[in-house]
């Protein structure tokens, strides 16, 4: 047993001694200088008399990883984290960590408590600003998400489960996810380990900037699961900057429908790799319509800034203001074009023949059937003129995801009308020309390559 005691100590030994020669980083320091400035929050929701009784928790709160509430029949208490940004009391969180609060209680690393303002927040993003009224207090230097690289060291400070000033470290796994519906956040993905309660706490580098505010996990327990989601720090203090200066936050909207880029149809427009954000629709009167844009561009840059997929670009769009004129490049039949738009607001509402031939469905031989849209096919799609998919014969047009009930409305280049707009365009291809269409699915269009 002595024995086996002296080989694991000398083994502890020599991963330390390991450890040191890898150069590997100490956060001691880092901690120290940066966990004065990050905050616990408590928020309290006080109950009206009235509330109907109910034992079951907020699930948006137990989703974001804040503090479960009590029974809605009794005060609610949620909790999480934030962090100072300005020496006078400015403090940044997550919005669902202080949503529908009366009463939001700040407490530093040194125990002092004060009571905050709300300052603004945006659903979003979900960012909120506080403020307490302080002075001379520890603050958080600003970085940029934009510098952080892949792999990168990174550190958590916020209170999981209600452990204040935890400190927990790992790497950038990620940059730019999108999650869920979320368009105009482009969250850092770690493997730092968060759990409820760290909602609203700073992502720190190694020079000790903030990076990001920690928002959610992905958990089928509710615990950490080795995913964690960050909101990156540019979006934060855009969002913050606007909130103290207005009130609210303003977004640009470009007023395109998109998709990604696959192999086959950079094949087909004739980019060397996959790149971009494929315009697949373009709103009438928008932006884009106004500049130029039409559907099957591929936009590969927005103001300077390379787009490399679909989810690259609704959030640069979304950090510049309405009515900012913006440069655009797109690649159109081989060549790439700069345009100018000028951007509409994201909260306006911009969005989004008689038949030839006596036949009402075609069949041409190439696995699916078309037919002319009926009146009730119209008010469904609200689309007035195309060809509705009634059948699917063919499994490779399954795979490329093509849908019964699906209205086609280009063939290749070639608008469909009707009919004979499809029977003529089917006609006009070669025999292993690949097939792609733009095809109006469920709320909005997209493109579909089919290799023949």
């Amino acid at each position: 047993m002595k024995r086996i005691i002296l080989m694991l100590s000398l083994s502890m030994v020599a991963l330390t001694s390991l450890a040191k020669g890898l150069n590997l980083p100490d956060f001691t320091d880092l901690a120290k200088r940066t966990g004065p400035a990050v905050v616990n929050i408590v928020a309290r929701d006080n109950a009206d008399e009235g509330d109907i009784n109910s034992d079951q928790p907020n699930e948006e709160l137990f989703r974001f990883f804040g503090i479960p509430n009590q029974p809605q029949n009794r005060d609610r208490v949620s909790g999480g984290s934030g962090f100072i940004i300005s020496s006078d009391g400015l403090i940044l969180t997550n919005r669902h960590v202080i949503d529908g609060a009366d009463k939001v209680t700040v407490t530093l690393l040194d125990r002092r408590e004060f009571e905050a303002e709300l300052i603004g927040e945006d659903e979003a993003s979900d960012i909120a600003v506080l403020k307490i009224d302080g002075k001379n207090l520890p603050k958080l230097n600003i970085g940029s998400a934009d510098d952080l690289e892949i792999g990168e060291w990174v550190m958590a400070i916020g209170s999981p489960l209600s452990f204040e000033n935890s400190v927990t470290k790992g790497i950038v796994s990620a940059k730019g996810r999108q999650i869920g519906r979320q368009q105009y956040v482009p969250y850092i993905q770690s493997d730092v380990p968060i759990n409820r309660g760290n909602s609203g706490g700073p992502l720190i580098n190694l020079d000790g900037e903030v990076v990001g505010i920690n928002t959610l996990i992905f958990s089928s327990t509710g615990g950490y699961m080795g995913i964690s989601f960050s909101v990156p720090i540019d979006v934060a203090i855009n969002v913050a900057d606007q909130l103290q200066a207005n009130g609210k936050v303003q977004r640009g909207l470009l007023g395109v429908g998109i998709e990604n880029v696959d192999q086959r149809k950079a094949n087909y427009l004739g980019m060397d790799i996959p790149r971009g954000a494929l315009v697949n629709q373009v709103n009438s009167g928008s932006a884009a319509e106004k500049a130029g844009i039409e559907v099957g561009d591929v936009i590969i840059s927005f103001n300077g800034k390379p787009i490399k997929t679909q989810q690259s670009l609704p959030p640069v769009v979304g950090t510049v203001k309405p009515n900012t004129k913006v440069k655009l490049e797109v690649f159109r039949d081989g060549k790439v074009r700069e345009l100018t738009a000028q951007l509409d607001a994201l909260n306006e509402n911009t969005q989004a023949g008689n038949s030839n031939t006596n036949n009402d469905e075609i069949n041409a031989g190439i696995g699916f059937s078309v037919s002319k849209l009926s009146d009730q096919d119209q008010e469904r799609t609200g689309e007035q003129v195309g060809v509705i998919v009634t059948s699917i014969t063919d499994r490779d047009i399954e795979r490329a995801e093509l849908l019964v009930g699906d209205v086609i409305k280009k063939v290749g280049k070639k608008d469909i009308a009707d009919l004979a707009d499809f029977s003529d365009a089917i006609d006009a291809l070669d025999e292993d020309e690949p097939l792609v269409l733009l095809v109006k699915q469920g709320p909005g269009n997209r493109f579909i390559v089919i290799e023949r």
